[in-house]
């Protein structure tokens, strides 16, 4: 009952282990990378909202107070920014990422962030407010109520928040007044950009495509990105759609760096495939842990047609508790052994990740160790 309880404790933890298979998943091309050209764009813009309810900016906010008294000078009303004291209105930036191919009309959704002192948002309406590009062009509009999924309550006695109170969305809040000219215009070739970078994943990705379609379309020009020739039959406008579709269900293998992912704040361990240990020794307190592999040799039968000799390594591992002393090992295993070992034993989570850390300082974590 102890030993459960202990393991139970253990998983206040997130330990994820993701052992390698024999076979690598198989993805399809639109998972691991994107058309080279269809992209869509950032917007930004400054505006204000207001119908906060005394949670607004305070007077301190000069710029609040500067852009208010220039909305009302446009209505006709003159007033002096130094004497403006409404706290039911906030400034606040606005962005949103446009789609690609959208048109004139296209409605996408806009983040709405206070810039000022604000308390909440909650309630209010951002009014409009123009979007720009990183050329200052204007591209949308944006306006509407502000969903803010919490809420935030202050008095003298109590103050109650729930969420993030000065950041919200606006759920197609934005309105493109420009159509967005990003596309396909060359219709001889194509490039596809790897999520991640791997000369592996990219060759094996230029096979694929090449199978798919029986012939020598596709060549991996480096690890980021595999040029696709566009066969004759399909380089005309009105069949380039249909060509890409076909090549974003293309699947493959893409390879796999070994990495250990630990976040030291959370405790959480994160093994990927591709994760192997070298001959080591683990002695951690009153904790001692073996690991080695035995090769184990398959003959054939006597006389079997296309009979072949076959030899797998068997991981096995021990673990002993003990006050003193170390156990060498002949051989190796997976890491995932000896963490799948040291969580049924509930081992402390910090002292997990000081095993990892440690085996990678002696060279025997065969990966890549990445602390967040």
């Amino acid at each position: 009952m102890c030993q459960k309880v202990k393991i139970l404790n253990t998983q206040l933890i997130v330990l994820l282990l993701i052992v390698a298979a024999s076979l690598q998943a198989q993805v399809r091309v639109k998972e691991a990378g994107r058309l080279l050209g269809v992209e869509g764009m950032s917007l930004i813009g400054y505006g204000l909202v207001v119908g906060l309810n005394r949670s607004g900016d305070s007077p301190k906010s000069l710029f609040t107070n500067q852009a208010l008294t220039n909305m009302l000078e446009r209505f006709g009303i003159a007033v002096e920014g130094d004497k403006v004291r409404s706290k039911n209105v906030a400034a606040v930036i606005v962005t949103a990422e446009v789609p690609p191919y959208c048109r004139t009309g296209s409605r996408f959704d806009i983040t709405v962030s206070s810039l000022g002192d604000a308390k909440s948002l909650q309630g209010g309406v951002l009014l409009q407010t123009t979007l720009t590009d990183l050329n200052g062009d204007v591209w949308g509009i944006a306006s509407g109520p502000i969903a803010i999924g919490g809420f935030s309550v202050e008095t003298e006695q109590i103050s109650l928040r729930e969420n993030h109170p000065v950041v919200g969305r606006i759920p197609d809040g934005g309105v493109l007044k420009r159509n967005l000219e990003i596309g396909v215009d060359d219709f001889t070739s194509l490039t596809i950009m790897l999520n991640a970078t791997d000369f592996t994943s990219a060759y094996n990705m230029s096979l694929a495509i090449n199978s798919n379609f029986e012939e020598e379309i596709a060549s991996a020009v480096d690890g980021k990105s595999v040029i696709i020739k566009v066969p004759e039959n399909y380089a005309d406008p009105t069949k380039i759609v249909n060509f890409i579709a076909q090549i974003e269900n293309v699947h493959f293998a893409p390879d796999v760096t070994g990495r250990v992912v630990i976040n030291e704040r959370t405790g959480t361990v994160i093994i990927g495939s591709n994760v192997s240990l070298s001959p080591v020794a683990i002695s951690h307190g009153a904790l001692s842990i073996t690991v080695k592999s035995t090769p184990v040799i398959s003959q054939a039968q006597p006389f079997a047609p296309g009979g072949e000799t076959l030899s797998e390594e068997m991981s096995e591992v021990s673990v002993e508790q003990r006050d003193t002393g170390m156990v060498a090992m002949p051989g190796a295993g997976t890491v995932g052994d000896v963490a799948s070992a040291l969580n049924k034993l509930g081992v402390n989570p910090r002292d997990i990740i000081a095993i990892f850390q440690a085996l990678k300082q002696a060279g025997a974590l065969n990966a890549e160790l990445v602390i967040i």
